[in-house]
């Protein structure tokens, strides 16, 4: 039989085919309304994505927004008669048999609108039922929708590899940026996937992936779609990939999870597949500036602590000879890697130096500061078993710029959390150290003891009962019976320091954090009254029972709670909620939900006396200069208040401190609470992360002066009594309401009584 008769039978039985299969094709409503599954994206205010949550990373683009070297690409090497033919390329089919036949280079015949029906409708069986089904699709398709729908499904829909379907997915998975910003080259790597995603995977097989790029850049020269001096010029462009291999932007990943948490309770399943985008709240450069800072907080707490010893060993006979790598990768391979920590194995130990085999296959020699955790080990004849450094150790190490350094995972938790306290925007929130390895929200979940940081709602509520930030108060131990506390047994509180210093002001009580003086002040106001008072800032009363101990911050918050109750010190008064999701859109643009945020000064609910939040925040900015915080006065600011706060036993570190711009509340402990060291406070621990992040986000802003309201008076006062200082006397101006002036020498006023009453308290016992 002749070839010409050949190709009339097979036309003949293709017919015959089509006419029995056609009736039964399936409907063309998957393409007509395409629906793909798009996973849940959630981004930061200014449009970065920090994180994605569905089985499969799809991002839909419109053919018209798909750059032209792209769709060129995908056209040279899959289908490059693609808007020639009718679905069928019967051309390309002669030609693939023929080459096939003769031995010529092997082609397939399969085209783009065959693929696109191969994908929605068909199995990848290999028989000749389905070749024949997808054949009549792929003529159907072509009658029911233009060339460019038809390249927009497969460009939207192809499987890319790395969970990726569609080259818009692929592009921020393998380079991490979007379709519109690849280069020729990154583009043809791209097109030459869907071949063989596995095995053409650039982080996986490299050298495999380039080869095919290669073929791609020479298919696009051989048909005309770029000319030499491009091609040329492409074959030599660098290809960076990604190196996290992760597709987002931002590293927020307490952030995203509670997202995905209240999306999930909204919207339960579908969340994975609708392709919901969610804005937060969350500003790009604050959260980097808080990332860093807990890094960098944990790690120097760390490294103040000294070196616990190795992870674990091999033995020294595993890292000679010809499988030496083969072990020792085997070895750390099952170690994951958080923080930045990887592990690695010890092959050679001096005095001076060590050298590791790293995950990553490299052999790197540490020395000088990259010894600094471990120098006390390494030189200390003593040391234990326990912490010895020798071949076969399994370490951690990270690498900082061109240098590597030991280090260890830390064993301590830290949180951090700043808003806006206009509205309870929240800037920046990191839970923990490492999601990946502890997913516990510290900063919404943690409920811990406050310590002294909690000590400016008590001052707060004891102006309203008339006291002064010149009220005088002893500084003088204390103690009660059994029969007062109700506890069976006794108290005898002291001072952070065992330091006590008689009568002072209640300015410089709060500056110096004096535990005497909060409890005087407690008691002088009562504890019923105090409990109530502090709900105003967001506080539940059963969390801070009604005893003396509550002036110490011995009930229990988050730190969440915290930013929110410091803002109505920050904006002068007022109560915001703090919230972290802006809006939500649906995978058309339309928005679903916004939140309208209740904003201090128009329709926030005031809570306390604008004049209270200014002498608080007064007061607390002196801490910040001259107090336990005045470390912050490295930041060259005028306009910075807050608090530090540290438990009985050194168990929780707090920082609390604002301006009128930003919030942001700092902790520092152990999941299993436990001493973090008798040097270790407040101001040592959480207060040097505050100060890190703060350096960023109110880097440029100008300084807020803060402003006496409507209703308060600046008195010269003696700095001893509190009184109104004489003419003939030196003195010190200090904030009153009006209707609480300080008494005049040897005088008496609503503030001079309550003041007497807490002196005088301890007479009592």
């Amino acid at each position: 039989m002749s070839f010409l008769a050949m190709l009339t039978v097979v036309a003949l039985m293709l017919g015959l085919a089509a006419a029995l299969i056609y009736p039964d094709l399936p409907s063309l409503e998957a393409l007509t309304n395409y629906q793909p599954k798009l996973p849940l994206r959630v981004y930061s205010e200014d449009g970065y994505l920090l994180a994605e949550y569905g089985e499969e990373r799809r991002a839909f683009v419109d053919i018209t927004h798909v750059p032209q070297n792209m769709k060129s690409a995908v056209i040279a090497i899959e289908d490059r008669r693609f808007y020639q033919h009718g679905g069928i390329d019967t051309k390309g089919i002669l030609r693939a048999a023929i080459n096939n036949v003769t031995g010529g280079s092997k082609e397939g015949a399969s085209t783009i609108t065959m693929q696109v029906a191969r994908n929605f409708f068909l199995s990848s069986e290999r028989s000749l039922k389905r070749k024949l089904n997808e054949a009549m699709l792929a003529i159907k398709i072509e009658h029911s929708l233009p060339k460019d729908k038809i390249l927009e499904l497969y460009i939207n829909q192809i499987y890319l590899g790395q969970r990726a379907y569609g080259f818009a997915a692929a592009s921020q998975v393998y380079y991490g940026k979007p379709l519109e910003k690849l280069n020729l080259a990154e583009t043809a790597l791209l097109a030459g996937l869907p071949k063989a995603p596995s095995s053409y995977n650039p982080f996986v097989h490299p050298k495999r992936a380039i080869k095919r790029q290669h073929e791609v850049l020479h298919d696009m020269r051989r048909f005309g779609f770029i000319d030499e001096a491009t091609y040329q010029a492409a074959l030599k462009e660098p290809l960076r990939f990604k190196a996290s291999q992760q597709s987002r932007d931002l590293a927020a990943d307490y952030v995203g999870e509670i997202v995905r948490q209240t999306m999930y309770d909204r919207y339960q399943e579908q969340i994975y597949s609708s392709g919901l985008k969610v804005y937060t709240t969350i500003i790009k450069a604050d959260q980097e500036a808080a990332n860093m800072a807990i890094e960098q907080g944990v790690m120097e707490y760390d490294l103040r602590h000294g070196y616990r010893g190795p992870e674990g060993y091999i033995a020294a006979s595993e890292i000679v000879g010809e499988n030496a790598n083969q072990n020792m990768e085997k070895a750390i391979d099952a170690i994951e890697t958080f923080g930045g920590l990887s592990p690695a194995v010890v092959t050679k130990v001096t005095d001076k130096a060590v050298r590791v085999h790293t995950t990553s296959g490299e052999d790197v020699q540490i020395e000088g500061a990259g010894l600094v955790l471990v120098n006390k080990v390494l030189h200390d004849a003593k040391v234990s078993e326990k912490l010895k450094i020798k071949v076969g150790s399994i370490v951690r190490v990270t690498k900082e710029g061109e240098s590597w350094k030991i280090s260890q995972l830390p064993q301590v938790e830290s949180a951090f959390v700043s808003l806006d306290p206009k509205n309870g925007a929240v800037r920046a929130l990191v839970g923990g150290f490492d999601f990946n390895r502890n997913k516990f929200n510290h900063v919404t979940q943690a409920w811990r003891q406050p310590g002294s940081s909690f000590k400016p709602f008590i001052y707060s509520a004891a102006l309203e009962k008339g006291f002064t930030p010149a009220s005088v108060i002893d500084d003088a131990p204390i103690s009660f019976p059994a029969s007062f506390t109700g506890s069976g047994s006794s108290w005898e509180p002291h001072n952070f320091d065992g330091k006590y210093e008689g009568p002072m002001r209640l300015r410089t009580a709060l500056t110096k954090s004096k535990n005497m003086v909060s409890i005087r002040v407690l008691n002088s106001i009562g504890v019923d009254y105090a409990q109530d008072y502090i709900t105003r800032f967001g506080f539940a009363a059963k969390d801070h029972p009604a005893y003396l101990t509550m002036a110490l911050g011995a009930g229990s918050v988050t730190p969440w709670q915290m930013a929110q109750a410091y803002a109505v010190f920050a904006n002068g008064g007022y109560r915001v909620n703090p919230f972290i999701i802006s809006k939500i859109v649906d995978s058309k643009g339309k928005i679903l939900e916004e939140t309208k945020s209740v904003e201090a000064g128009n329709d926030a609910d005031r809570v306390i006396d604008e004049r209270n939040a200014f002498l608080m925040t007064s007061m607390m900015q002196d801490v910040t200069r001259i107090g336990t915080a005045a470390k912050a006065r490295q930041l060259g600011r005028s306009d910075l208040a807050g608090k530090t706060g540290t438990t009985n036993n050194h168990i929780d570190t707090w920082f609390a401190g604002f301006n009128p711009k930003q919030v942001a509340v700092v902790w520092m402990g152990y999941d299993k609470p436990q001493s973090l060291g008798g040097s270790e406070t407040g101001g040592s621990a959480a207060l040097p992360i505050w100060i890190k992040y703060m350096s960023t986000a109110l880097r440029g802003l100008p300084d807020n002066d803060l402003n006496p309201p409507t209703g308060v008076s600046s008195i010269r006062i003696n700095l001893k009594t509190g009184n109104r200082a004489n003419e003939d006397e030196s003195g010190f101006y200090e904030y009153f309401y009006q209707e609480y002036p300080p008494p005049e020498k040897g005088g008496g006023s609503g503030a001079t009584s309550a003041a007497s009453d807490a002196t005088d308290t301890n007479s009592l016992y």
